[in-house]
């Protein structure tokens, strides 16, 4: 009824459809029915408790109060030591800039560095912030296919056959939502060849980096010559230390380019929650079990989920190398992701999302979250089994 007296540019927004499809799953649920939920990219374990009582401790200290908009000093040289120790990234504590959750850090990056024509390539099927936001400020979003042939892993030379004289930022993303891809050393090698000596800004989501499932130690191309001031790193604690509620992420990125994010924070979220700082300080310098459990928790589930799908006629799936999720192709079927996903949720009680929720190249998957319990999932298994085969 309103719409008429909405900004134009509101329009071009998109939207993060698993909090959609987990509103329609909750309101099945008040209706009586169970529902699985595989749609939602959170863990479900609990925050591990050093951390929450270092949060207490620190609101009994008095950490209520603002904080600088880049964030406490103490938490940037924690943040600062951690990228140097675990992305081998030189980084200084004035190039962290510490933001409420992840997203911020999308935002911030193309609004900094982004006009209204300029080309951010990003990966499709990928997180759907991306493109939204390069719409949303008049910027043009270029796809880059990430095919199943390929293992979901970027064609370096498809990318270079996108790159033009507009081309202001390249987005990448491993390990990648939705499809749980990885690129391996001589994929970011290649990347930043590509890249290098053209004025292009890379924006690097390293936000699964801890939720490798090989030996291989993950690649910021930050770390490789001539990459670290054209590059922005975007990482936080919601997957690795199950803090999505905390909001607490940040970015790591020439000095420069952290001044006017920092404003940019100054001028829409004042700061980030002091006490959840002193909580992420804690986070990335006490013990690291948890972390290690959930991963070797999530990797059991990982088996169990591909291997549980892949026994389905007509359905097909990858086994992910990272992250939490699994992108199956259910081409078979002759339907559309959206119906697909829809069916299942309202006749198998299954809540899981379209590949198209994560752009155009996601048509003909499916993405499930596996940060379920080991029950769960092989419960929707069999409800997913049994829905698929009426559509045979």
């Amino acid at each position: 009824m309103m719409e008429h007296i909405l900004a134009k540019s509101m329009a071009n927004l998109g939207t993060e459809t698993a909090f959609e499809v987990l509103a329609k799953a909750k309101a099945l649920e008040a209706q009586g029915k169970d529902i699985v939920h595989l749609q939602i990219g959170e863990p479900d374990f609990d925050t591990p408790r050093n951390i929450i009582d270092a949060a207490i401790k620190a609101l009994n200290e008095g950490y209520t109060h603002y904080s600088p908009s880049a964030g406490l000093p103490e938490a940037r040289e924690a943040i600062a030591n951690y990228v140097r120790q675990y992305k081998n990234v030189p980084a200084d504590p004035d190039e962290i800039v510490i933001v409420p959750g992840g997203k911020p850090i999308i935002f911030f990056s193309i609004l900094a560095l982004c006009d209204p024509g300029d080309e951010v390539i990003y990966p499709n099927p990928g997180f759907p912030i991306y493109e939204s936001v390069a719409r949303y400020i008049g910027a043009k979003p270029v796809p880059i296919p990430l095919r199943e042939e390929n293992h979901f892993r970027l064609d370096v030379d498809e990318l270079k056959s996108l790159i033009t004289p507009k081309t202001k930022m390249l987005i990448i993303n491993s390990p990648q939502n939705p499809t749980g891809g990885y690129l391996r050393r001589e994929d970011v090698e290649a990347i930043a060849d590509a890249v290098r000596g053209k004025n292009i800004v890379v924006l690097s989501d390293e936000i699964y980096d801890r939720l490798i499932y090989s030996d291989e130690k993950p690649v910021s191309i930050a770390s490789l010559p001539g990459m670290k001031d054209w590059t922005i790193i975007l990482d936080g604690f919601s997957k690795t230390y199950a803090m999505t509620g905390w909001r607490l992420g940040y970015g790591v990125m020439h000095k420069d380019i952290a001044a006017k994010v920092t404003k940019l924070m100054t001028n829409s979220n004042s700061c980030t929650a002091s006490f959840t700082q002193i909580a992420g300080i804690e986070a990335l310098t006490g013990p690291q079990d948890a972390v290690e459990a959930m991963k070797a928790e999530f990797k059991k589930r990982r088996d169990i989920i591909v291997d549980g799908l892949n026994a389905i006629p007509g359905v097909s799936c990858l086994r992910p190398e990272g992250a939490f999720y699994v992108f199956p192709n259910i081409k078979s079927f002759g339907k559309s992701s959206k119906e697909i996903a829809d069916y299942l949720l309202y006749e198998a009680g299954v809540a899981c999302l379209a590949g198209t929720s994560f752009g155009s190249y996601g048509e003909g998957y499916l993405r499930l979250s596996y940060a379920n319990s080991v029950e769960n999932i092989e419960k929707a298994i069999a409800r997913i089994k049994d829905a698929l085969a009426k559509l045979k």
